[in-house]
């Protein structure tokens, strides 16, 4: 073979290679981003068992004034936007409110049947948005009660993931 052959079958080689190269850290890579765009979304979103104790429970709560559901509200973050109409908030330790996945089976307002009852009475507060009152001054009626609530349940856990109602 002439120098030149040499030189050009050489030249060719260092290109497959690089392409091969290229190739064996590129696929590896792909892997990883599309793992990652797959996780990521999955670990900084929140639980729906999360989400249910950020938007309903307070348990350590003895005294509910008048100013209770506008204070919460905002603290909770649920006037960002716009004016959630209505919400409760809990007042019981959290085990006597996980415990309502184990009691009276009931059907949900979405149909589903994942809701339970709760057997005894617990301590809640109904926040309610006053008639006339708009983003973003959003003005709650607080309302202090004693009633049955109803929970929907994720079977995996047997944990609290919404709040359904109080009867």
């Amino acid at each position: 073979m002439c120098p030149l052959q040499t030189s050009r079958l050489f030249q060719r080689s260092e290109t497959t290679m690089d392409q091969e190269r290229f190739f064996i850290l590129f696929l590896p890579l792909v892997l990883v981003l599309l793992v990652l765009g797959c996780v990521q979304p999955f670990l900084a979103k929140e639980s729906q068992a999360e989400k249910f104790l950020q938007q309903h429970m307070d348990p350590d709560t003895s005294t509910v004034t008048s100013s209770y559901c506008n204070e919460m509200m905002k603290h909770r973050n649920r006037t960002v936007g716009f004016c959630k109409p209505v919400i409760t908030f809990i007042h019981q330790p959290l085990p006597d409110v996980q415990v309502i996945c184990f009691q009276g089976n009931v059907r949900c307002k979405n149909g589903q049947s994942n809701c339970h009852q709760s057997s005894s009475k617990m301590r809640i507060t109904d926040c309610r948005l006053k008639k006339g009152s708009k983003y973003p001054k959003c003005d709650y009626k607080t309302q202090q009660l004693q009633k049955s609530i109803i929970v929907a349940c994720e079977c995996v856990q047997y944990e609290t993931v919404h709040f359904d109602g109080s009867v």
